[in-house]
């Protein structure tokens, strides 16, 4: 007696029935299969739907103009259902799974850039600090028209990821679209061996530290407290500049770790979802290795995911100023859930909230001082002579030994320069109000 499925399949391939039923075994989380008499019930399964998915997939085997077996079909029919449902959902394959994993790790080959599904076109997210992307000039927001000779319309997220990735020493062209340019940029890259350190720190000023988070890896909130504690050997820091610009997000718990390097206490994040599993909450510890420390946070279009828990959390809390322009807006959690042929499922399970429950998600963090990407120009004839311009001048006890490198790139870095003066007026109202 075949089975009620079977009764309604267009007659496909032994293979196919058997199949189908398989496949739907996965679904009691979600839909009752039986109900108590052991019926299948009707009106919980959309059985119409399965018996075109196999009346679409036997007239593909039939008719297409290339052979293709089961396997790739069943495969693209998952990518599919996945990519459906959001930018970030992805079915993937071994290669892929693998790939995921170095990126959280920090180390993965090939040019170094983030990026993500806007409208359906392939849109960078960031690059990375200090890799062929970065160097080369791509931008947040830049649209990839084309990978090599491939056109990006049709990939997937994942399949896009792939074409990138790549042996070290290899080159890649990208044909990228970018706002207030009239033709598409060429850009010649070459694969590298990519070692993202997440942290990187220095002073830019006597008392005045930089902690540049460039993403979110495993050991991101380790680093953070190595690097606050280094920058406070010789004196006490009179102010602190987070830099979060360009960062994509990565591992949840590591967003915690780093808020709570400047909480002692309090709310950082909690996650809504459809499961009790993916109900979480995140509060800060007593542990923190700056409490006090005047906190100014810099962020970005490509400040996205866990750079958005954090400064939400920081603004929330009211524990520094958010400074720069509105992020990116991605506030969606991903679990990676591991399959037992090798693959895998990337898969949005949650959306994540600040302290205060506002939602992220395709809105932002808006910064409390809002400073747009610039540098500052000296005209001619506008710069008059010092004596600390004279070469050999003699220095005084008291004048700040900034090097000629950090002027530099606080000249360049209108954001970077601002948030410093920033700190710097804060420490002067807070001495005042003494």
């Amino acid at each position: 007696m075949p089975s009620r499925l079977a009764r309604l399949l267009p007659a496909p391939r032994r293979l196919l029935a058997a199949l189908l039923p398989m496949a739907l075994l996965a679904l009691p989380l979600a839909v009752p299969l039986v109900n108590a008499q052991n019926e299948l019930p009707a009106d919980e399964l959309p059985l119409e739907d399965i018996q075109t998915f196999a009346e679409v997939f036997e007239r593909i085997k039939r008719a297409y103009v290339e052979e293709v077996d089961d396997s790739t079909l069943l495969r693209n029919a998952m990518r599919g259902m996945l990519s459906e449902l959001d930018p970030h959902s992805a079915y993937l394959d071994s290669e892929e799974f693998q790939s995921l994993r170095e990126s959280t790790e920090g180390e993965f080959g090939g040019i170094g850039i983030e990026v993500g599904l806007e409208e359906g076109r392939l849109t960078v997210i960031t690059p990375i600090d200090d890799t062929p992307a970065s160097r080369a000039g791509v931008q947040a927001r830049d649209v990839i028209l084309a990978i090599d000779d491939t056109p990006t319309e049709r990939l997937s997220l994942q399949e896009a990821v792939t074409l990138m990735r790549g042996e070290a020493g290899s080159e890649i062209q990208l044909t990228l679209q970018r706002s207030g340019e009239d033709a598409p940029i060429e850009v010649t890259l070459t694969r590298e061996v990519i070692r993202t350190e997440s942290v990187r720190s220095e002073i830019l000023e006597p008392g005045y530290g930089y902690l540049r988070v460039s993403q979110f890896q495993n050991r991101t909130g380790d680093q953070v407290n190595n690097a606050i504690r280094r920058m406070e050997r010789d004196e006490p820091l009179q102010g602190l500049i987070l830099d979060l610009r360009n960062n994509p997000g990565g591992v949840l718990q590591s967003a915690v770790a780093v808020a709570d390097a400047f909480l002692e206490s309090g709310l950082v994040v909690y996650t809504e979802g459809r499961l009790p599993d993916t109900e979480m909450r995140f509060s800060a510890s007593r542990e923190t290795a700056a409490p006090d420390v005047p906190l100014v946070v810099l962020i970005n279009g490509g400040s996205a995911s866990a750079a958005e828990i954090v400064a939400g959390a920081l603004q929330d809390q009211r524990r520094g100023v958010i400074m720069g322009t509105e992020s990116f807006g991605k506030g969606s959690v991903q679990q990676v859930l591991p399959l037992g042929n090798g693959e895998g499922l990337k898969l949005t399970t949650a959306l994540y909230y600040t302290p205060n429950g506002r939602s992220i998600q395709a809105l932002g963090i808006e910064p409390d001082v809002t400073v747009v990407r610039g540098r500052i120009e000296v005209t001619e004839g506008s710069h008059q002579l010092r004596e600390a311009d004279l070469e050999g001048h003699l220095r005084s006890s008291s004048e700040p030994r900034t090097s000629s490198e950090t002027s530099t790139r606080l000249r360049e870095d209108y954001q970077l320069g601002e948030a410093l003066n920033l700190l710097k007026a804060l420490n002067v109202l807070e001495r005042r109000e003494r």
